[in-house]
């Protein structure tokens, strides 16, 4: 795993690090169950403080990418629930978006009409 720390970057060192490790798993170059460096050898690899790296792999735990072992250290862990439930939404919607097409309704439409029900759960969620 390459991780390049741009130095002169407004963005946190830390912050940094973590994007970078989460778009390893965006682009499936981490998956799930890969062992991550540990925070010495990961730190002492791109010349950064270990309180560093530790507060990275802090937050990819708080955010559901990884887990921390004692044993294994950190490991890729995509919260499984929120794998489940993209399958489940999946079937749920290819058979909505299947009769859409049957009625012409274009993806255009269909991603506005996502995004005005994001907008609106988001809403409620504030009320």
């Amino acid at each position: 795993m390459v991780i390049e720390i741009d130095f002169n970057s407004a963005e946190a060192i830390y912050m940094q690090v973590t994007n970078q490790i989460i778009m390893g798993i965006a682009t499936s170059r981490l998956r799930e169950g890969d062992p991550l460096p540990s925070v010495r050898q990961l730190a002492d690899t791109i010349g950064i403080n270990m309180h560093t790296v530790n507060k990275a792999y802090a937050l990819l735990r708080q955010e559901g990418y990884v887990s921390i072992d004692r044993r294994r250290g950190a490991v890729i862990s995509v919260d499984a629930n929120k794998i489940k439930m993209l399958e489940e939404m999946r079937q749920s919607l290819l058979g909505v978006l299947a009769r859409g097409c049957c009625k012409n309704i274009s993806r255009e439409e269909v991603h506005e009409l996502v995004d005005d029900i994001y907008d609106e759960i988001e809403h409620r969620g504030k009320r």
